[in-house]
């Protein structure tokens, strides 16, 4: 997969050298040729460009990556603006660093739906879940092992997980399943979960639920797709 990351500073050079590590084809964008030339042997591509030119952001092969990450925190304007530039193009998936509640609310307005919460979600979790669409969260809790929550593959819907044959079929566990419910509160949407409890061979698959998984990714992967 391919990604462009803008902004490398601690968050954003993170994402980029691990996304790099899991074996994806990354850009790393930053202003400070510095940063530039200090990552340049960790992430696959490093560019020195203003972020808020038109022109120099069209030179790069946007239509080409999975997704576009703007990671810049440190200058809010400089994120919106490079947000602002980037809806102008044809891109398969904008993600936005967020560090205030009125840079969320610009940045919904802009039509950004995906955002990263540095303080809520480490580069680790973001790079998992970059390169899984279906993956929601994640918490790596050795160097091989890892929990995950994702949306139930269709396949499986309907399935009860003994039918299903996770553990013998990809060697993961299924912990339990989430519902997910929408709820209006003062004109406000939120999504609540609530888990189901200890999963059991009788637990059926809904299509609406997410699952948490406890294996390896390279296991949970094959699962999913």
């Amino acid at each position: 997969m391919k990604f462009i990351v803008f902004g490398l500073g601690h968050f954003g050079k993170a994402l980029a050298i691990r996304l790099t590590e899991l074996g994806h084809e990354v850009i790393g964008i930053d202003n400070d040729m510095k940063k530039v030339e200090k990552f340049k042997d960790k992430i696959t591509h490093t560019v020195c460009l203003n972020a808020t030119d038109r022109d120099a952001v069209g030179s790069l092969p946007l239509k080409d990556a999975n997704a576009v990450i703007v990671a810049i925190g440190e200058d809010e304007a400089a994120s919106l603006m490079t947000t602002a530039v980037l809806k102008q193009f044809d891109i398969k998936r904008i993600l936005t660093r967020a560090v205030s509640d009125l840079q969320k609310t610009v940045l919904e307005a802009m039509k950004i739906d995906e955002f990263i919460m540095p303080e809520e979600e480490s580069a680790e979790r973001l790079a998992v879940r970059l390169v899984n669409l279906n993956i929601v969260d994640s918490f790596k809790i050795s160097e091989n092992y890892s929990i995950i929550e994702t949306k139930v593959p269709e396949q499986y819907v309907g399935k009860t997980l003994a039918e299903a044959n996770f553990t013998n079929e990809f060697k993961v566990i299924i912990l339990t399943t989430i519902k997910t419910n929408e709820v209006e509160s003062k004109g406000v949407k939120k999504t609540i979960k609530e888990a189901s409890g200890i999963a059991t061979s009788g637990t059926r698959l809904e299509a609406n639920d997410l699952l948490v998984i406890f294996g390896e990714m390279e296991n949970i992967n094959k699962l999913l797709n």
